[in-house]
């Protein structure tokens, strides 16, 4: 059985439908070493991919939030000012360098995610994502990272990695990521599920859905993905939209068509969306979900 045959198996028990294209570059990435950049639309799942390679490999997901203004204290590691101030007031009177040399040392460091990622004792999956979100200076920080696995901390040195964590980062593609990063990743464009797959996921993820019932969903959705809307629905809310309609016992989409629209909220996330969306539209979808 090809590699990328037990990564998409082994994907599936933790509950995420992976395509071809999807477990060739996790396969890739766990070969190489490499980073995998994951770029996409916000709601199709480049997140889980992270989530459920922890899964996988039974490790620890360690998550670094990107935002604008994003630094190195937050991302990498910062100082225990409160222990040092203290440290330095019982010092008091002692020889100056030998306090600072204490000061500075491992007792006082805090670790954040990327120096946790990098001295965990087992591989571990670290999330950078949204880095689209976090400014290019910060973006420049992360290629040493990225291309040696190791940081420099000028009160400490440079710090190796113990083990290599398998990376992933994600992109909602807001801005254009740098040549430099790119090169240091691998990269997959992860789009939308087809309707198939999406019907698939929900069968995984949703307890009580019929196979018909997860297709009719998938199908539904796919079309309201067509409709000129301000926000796309992501897989997320697809979930979301199929344990609502579960819990309401509907079986078949065709037989509650008022429910099947007063529902929509589960996937409609905007006023102008919402209004959009009349009755004659709904029934005109479902029409197409036999």
């Amino acid at each position: 059985m090809k590699q990328q045959q037990r990564i998409a198996e082994r994907l599936a028990a933790t509950g995420y439908i992976a395509d071809g294209e999807l477990a060739t570059a996790i396969a890739l990435m766990q070969l190489l070493s490499r980073p995998l950049l994951l770029e996409g639309e916000a709601g199709v799942g480049k997140t889980e991919v992270a989530k459920a390679l922890a899964a996988v490999h039974d490790t620890e997901l360690i998550r670094l939030q990107c935002y604008e203004g994003l630094d190195q204290s937050a991302a990498l590691y910062e100082w225990n000012y409160q222990r040092q101030l203290l440290a330095i007031e019982a010092h008091r009177g002692v020889g100056g360098a030998s306090v600072e040399d204490a000061i500075f040392s491992e007792k006082y460091l805090l670790e954040r995610p990327l120096l946790a990622a990098i001295r965990h004792e087992q591989p571990v999956v670290l999330l950078i994502d949204e880095i689209d979100r976090a400014d290019d200076e910060f973006e420049a920080f992360l290629l040493e990272l990225l291309s040696d696995f190791q940081v420099s901390i000028p009160e400490l040195g440079t710090v190796k990695a113990r083990t290599i964590p398998h990376v992933v980062l994600t992109s909602n593609a807001t801005r254009e990521l740098s040549d430099a990063l790119r090169r240091r990743c691998l990269y997959h464009y992860l789009d939308y599920p087809d309707v198939d797959r999406e019907a698939r996921i929900i069968l995984a993820r949703v307890p009580g859905a019929s196979a018909a019932l997860a297709l009719q969903i998938a199908r539904m959705v796919d079309g309201v993905r067509r409709e000129d809307l301000r926000k796309v629905p992501g897989v997320a809310e697809t979930l979301d939209w199929a344990a609502a309609l579960v819990g309401l016992d509907v079986r078949d989409l065709r037989d509650a068509p008022e429910t099947v629209h007063e529902t929509l909220m589960c996937l409609l996330k905007t006023r102008e969306d919402k209004a959009a969306f009349r009755p004659e539209v709904t029934a005109r979808l479902l029409g197409k979900v036999a």
